[in-house]
């Protein structure tokens, strides 16, 4: 008797999904390469998201309870995310925004 009700809460859960998605438009995802973004705005807000994604990790990886595999992957998750972070940052600079270079910690 659970089935039936499984049923009914995945099809209410895929009906709320599609009405949320309509709401609010298409998911936008952060071009690959940060050379197709023209918009320096839009460039600032894809260097802000891979900050938070940066950020998440670093609480992740600092579990002491994570087996050494994860930590691993973790770490060169953020060093990806920071060579990304890099790329976003120097695309910023060629738009004529602010040089995050040589405000920040991390120097080139």
């Amino acid at each position: 008797m659970a089935r039936n009700e499984e049923k009914a809460q995945s099809t209410l859960s895929r009906f709320r999904a599609a009405v949320n998605s309509i709401a609010n438009g298409p998911a936008v995802t952060r071009p690959y390469l940060a050379t197709e973004c023209h918009d320096g705005t839009e460039c600032e807000k894809w260097r802000r998201q891979i900050l938070k994604e940066i950020s998440k990790k670093v609480s992740q990886i600092q579990n002491s309870a994570l087996g050494e595999f994860r930590i691993r992957d973790l770490n060169d998750e953020i060093n990806r995310l920071l060579r990304e972070k890099g790329h976003w940052q120097d695309r910023i600079v060629e738009l004529g925004g602010p040089n995050y270079w040589k405000i920040g910690m991390f120097l080139k």
